[in-house]
């Protein structure tokens, strides 16, 4: 019902606008009818429905009024307006309200007396093993690891664990002595493996080094090109790394996720890549470029060409795309934030900069110290800074050469990554869990080694490495998500369904009233939940499940039953249907079917008319299944004093035809539910 009614004071003003032209005693001082209408306020009355649109989620995250409500809860209420749905540590029942005030909500002028049937989403619980994984800690195993703890020499070793020193033998170890648990009990760690065993110098042989003849192509390489190159490594920084070969000196980007020590000064590697540019810098797209350690070396830099302030300004207005130019440069030290410069004197524009300054670096170049710079003048950026990748400070080198390794075979050797949990005694690899390697991204067609989405990617990656899963298995997959401003880890839990890999839903839609009374407006914890017909949907799968798993739980095992899926009861051998009361998962409805009934438990049924079947199915599901389920997925769920609860379900029930049908179900008591009634019945 929807009544409107205009004050008097208001219809009075617009008359009077009207005849202004008019004698004043042509005007009744109060027109006949009009008295009573005085000061009367407007009533806007009704009953709506409304669904929250995205929107409206933002909206709701940055009012000013729930803003102040959530307090030290800021990010649940944040996450409401980035993952477009409520939560339990922000419920619609508390930061709805002062939306349905606000402006923003499109039927604010309602008044007492009104209600809103509000659908939204509402994020489900997370596995906590899920949720605490996400967290998880990230360890690399080092080059002085691998010597020391693997190995156990300096000059005898790869920088890789290899067939005779297999990963799992040594990596509890490396994660108990450097790694604390009570961070997080997860942690991802990357290392190192050649699946070749090195040969290493022996007895009172002269050790031979590796022959290594390093590439000429770096001279002649474009944007664009593929190219292998042969190199050594001859300066780090917190961005990648520099490779020369005969032909001169190339940046290989690896991105702001790189591990310095993941490489070292001397070190010759072979790179398969793609040639990329950047502010006039020629470099190796290093994320998806395929690297081989061959061996180390000493490292010989060219003479430094020296600049002045007048030669960077020069400089900095030079056209296409080039090598980098071993440098040095002095000046005074400018440090702002992150940014680490160096003002030449005699330069009007130009500026060098620290690229990739590691904290190592910062350490060394305090603000305002005049320092001498030597490094790989490698880009222009903004026109005017000259990025260094700097290898000297004073003459004094910043990183140490690698330890050269008498290695008489190369081996090739690739990154990968392993998943540990600390069990309260030691770290182990947890069952179930799977994390992506650092070359698997490129193989998923990324440009970096992250996602945006775990969708289409981990579900057919597990596909390609599980095949030959069992439906009902789970894994839990440990990927590094980019969610458009950080890189962290998420976990993404996956169950086979038979023939394919899903992720459980992570939300539900509920639709809850709220009504307006003294001027505010209130929860009223009413529930109505929808659950369609049909195979996935995600929400009747996640309420039917719950049926089945209750006469599981409570008829079947009581019974002798060892398995859900043993098939002989109630429950039928997939698991995800039972006749019982006849709730199905698989086809997300209730199926009242007598053949059915009797074909899954004949003990049960044979002597009984179809009626009969259908009519005890129907009982069961009204005052044992579906009170189970709703107990087992709304354990929050209680009375309110002075106001009766009720869930309602719309469902629907198969008989060899599909009809609709509404069951009502009162709360009263925690997490506890009693039938009210069901439109069968009638």
């Amino acid at each position: 019902m929807r009544i409107k009614t205009i004050s008097g004071a208001l219809l009075a003003l617009a008359i009077a606008g009207a005849l202004s032209a008019c004698d004043e005693n042509s005007w009744n001082d109060k027109l006949d009818g009009f008295e009573d209408m005085v000061n009367e306020p407007v009533v806007d009355q009704q009953s709506i429905e409304y669904t929250l649109t995205e929107n409206d989620y933002s909206l709701i995250a940055s009012n000013a009024t729930n803003v102040a409500l959530a307090g030290d809860d800021r990010a649940a209420l944040s996450a409401v307006g980035t993952q477009k749905a409520f939560s339990d540590a922000a419920p619609a029942s508390v930061y709805v309200p002062a939306f349905l005030s606000s402006t923003s909500f499109p039927y604010f002028a309602l008044t007492d007396g009104s209600s809103v049937r509000l659908t939204y989403d509402v994020m489900l619980a997370a596995d906590p093993v899920v949720a605490q994984a996400a967290g998880t800690q990230q360890y690399t195993i080092s080059d002085d690891q691998y010597a020391q703890d693997v190995w156990g020499s300096d000059e005898d070793f790869i920088a890789a664990f290899a067939p005779s020193h297999a990963a799992d033998k040594y990596i509890p170890a490396l994660l108990a002595a450097n790694v604390d648990p009570e961070v997080n009990p997860y942690c991802v760690v990357t290392y190192n493996y050649a699946a070749q065993e090195p040969t290493f110098g022996t007895g009172d042989e002269p050790e031979q080094p590796v022959e290594f003849e390093p590439t000429d192509v770096l001279g002649s390489v474009a944007k664009g090109d593929d190219a292998t190159i042969r190199g050594v490594v001859m300066a780090i920084c917190g961005q990648g790394y520099m490779l020369a070969d005969k032909g001169g000196a190339i940046f290989v980007y690896m991105g702001s996720s790189f591990d310095t020590g993941s490489v070292a000064i001397g070190q010759q590697l072979q790179i398969e890549g793609s040639i990329g540019a950047y502010n006039g810098g020629l470099q190796v797209t290093g994320s998806s470029a395929t690297v081989t350690l061959i061996g180390t070396q000493e490292v010989e830099y060219p003479a430094a060409k020296t600049y002045t302030g007048a030669e960077l300004d020069a400089v900095i207005t030079r056209e296409g795309d080039h090598l980098g130019i071993y440098a040095t440069i002095t000046g005074t030290v400018s440090v702002n934030g992150n940014n680490v410069n160096i003002l030449v004197d005699g330069a009007e524009t130009a500026q060098g900069s620290i690229y990739g300054a590691t904290d190592a670096v910062k350490a060394l170049l305090p603000d305002g110290s005049t320092k001498t710079i030597t490094g790989y003048f490698i880009a222009v950026a903004g026109k005017r800074y000259c990025n260094f990748v700097v290898t000297a400070i004073d003459g004094t080198p910043v990183l140490k050469a690698a330890a050269a390794k008498a290695v008489t075979s190369p081996v090739a050797t690739q990154s990968l990554n392993a998943v540990y949990y600390y069990d309260g005694a030691k770290w182990a690899v947890p069952a179930n869990f799977s994390v992506l390697n650092p070359d698997t991204y490129a193989e998923m067609g990324q440009k970096y080694k992250n996602l945006t989405t775990a969708e289409p990617y981990l579900s057919t990656w597990l596909a390609r490495n599980f095949p030959y899963a069992v439906e009902g298995d789970v894994r839990n997959v440990l990927w590094l998500h980019y969610n458009g401003s950080t890189t962290a880890y998420d976990c993404t839990q996956y169950v086979y369904n038979g023939s394919a890999w899903t992720a459980p839903a992570t939300k539900a839609t509920e639709t809850s009233q709220f009504v307006r009374a003294n001027g505010k407006w209130m929860y009223d914890p009413n529930v109505t939940i929808n659950l369609p017909a049909g195979r996935g949907v995600e929400i009747s799968t996640l309420y039917y499940q719950a049926c089945v798993d209750w006469v599981y739980e409570n008829i079947c095992v009581p019974l002798g039953d060892t398995s859900i899926k043993s098939g002989k009861f109630y429950v039928s051998s997939y698991g995800n249907n039972e006749y019982y009361s006849g709730t199905s998962a698989y086809q997300g409805n209730v199926d009242l079917r007598p053949s059915a009934a009797r074909d899954q438990y004949p003990a049960e049924y044979a002597s009984m008319s179809d009626d009969e079947i259908v009519e005890l199915e129907k009982s069961r599901f009204m005052n044992e299944v579906m009170p189970g389920a709703l107990a087992a997925i709304h354990p929050d769920a209680k009375p309110i004093d002075g106001l009766d609860v009720f869930y309602t379900i719309n469902f629907v029930v198969y008989t060899g035809a599909s009809d609709n049908y509404t069951a009502v179900f009162k709360v009263v008591g925690p997490g506890k539910f009693e039938p009210v009634s069901c439109t069968w019945d009638k």
